[in-house]
């Protein structure tokens, strides 16, 4: 039997992303799946590039807003519901759009990966975050670097619960959790048609740069001083984003606006080379060139 075909658009932050896929739904009657790690979470719109109902022009987009943003979000029930809503658009006969940027949320989706279930060790757990508390965030990362490099290319620094959680499954399973994420890949469920979007470095870190100056116009800053003051921990998965946690720096008083906002802006570069060295294993994306 054939599967169900879908459309995905993905590649780095500040890529235009967003704009392509709407067109894409526009012209083939489609509906946006996001793929975005953060734009599942209520009230963080700003920092996100969260697309405002002018922006998605009437295209419906699903995975946005589905969750609080004190709560932990896994790749195996961000693909559940993701899948859910494939599901429904297909049954209306409409056609699916994956939208996104994060890569491994986007693959747990299209390439059938059935997550195993790996016991928490909670002692394990309590050793290595202390490790994360007592010698920085990036000591951790360096941990996982060099047992397992892809997830460490995958995982930002500041993300400590999935680089403790990557730790945890080497320490248990004594395999790299990039092994055994390949091992959990199944057939693929979709017949999907994959658009990478492509743009010189010097292009992007312009982008990347406007858009971030862009936020900070728009209010990023009491975007997150209203998080703080709903109970946000700072230490929350959602408050390790980029962007979030920079600005709950200065909120603190720990560095000056001006160096907050060059912290975001470098990160989101250093971000969006990630994600493309990501992107560019999968050897079925169709990379476009949309620059203009």
């Amino acid at each position: 039997m054939s599967k169900p075909k879908i459309l995905g658009v993905v590649g780095p932050t500040a890529s235009g992303k967003t704009d392509f896929a709407i067109d894409l739904c526009l012209e083939r009657g489609g509906e946006v799946v996001s793929c975005d790690s953060m734009q599942i979470y209520r009230g963080m719109d700003i920092g996100t590039a969260k697309p405002t109902a002018a922006e998605m022009r009437g295209v419906p987009h699903h995975m946005i807003d589905v969750a609080d943003p004190c709560e932990d979000f896994s790749a195996a029930r961000f693909s559940a519901m993701a899948r859910g809503c494939i599901d429904d658009i297909l049954s209306r006969g409409r056609l699916p759009v994956l939208c996104g940027g994060t890569g491994l949320y986007f693959d747990s989706v299209v390439s059938g990966i059935s997550y195993a279930e790996n016991k928490i060790d909670p002692k394990l757990r309590r050793s290595l975050m202390s490790l994360a508390e007592e010698n920085g965030a990036e000591y951790l990362h360096d941990m996982l670097r060099q047992v397992d490099p892809v997830s460490a290319e995958a995982i930002h620094p500041n993300n400590v619960r999935r680089v403790v959680r990557a730790l945890e499954i080497y320490r248990q399973t004594g395999k790299p959790k990039s092994e055994v994420d390949k091992e959990q890949r199944g057939e693929p469920l979709y017949d999907a048609e994959i658009y990478g979007l492509l743009w010189s470095r010097e292009e992007l870190y312009e982008r990347i740069n406007k858009r971030v100056d862009v936020m900070i116009e728009r209010g990023l800053i009491d975007e997150v001083r209203n998080l703080l003051d709903l109970g946000v921990g700072t230490d929350s998965t959602a408050m390790q984003a980029i962007g979030y946690k920079e600005a709950a720096e200065y909120l603190r008083g720990e560095c000056s606006l001006s160096e907050a906002v060059d912290k975001i802006k470098r990160e989101s570069r250093r971000y969006a080379k990630r994600q493309m060295t990501w992107f560019k294993r999968n050897p079925d994306i169709i990379w476009t060139n949309i620059a203009t």
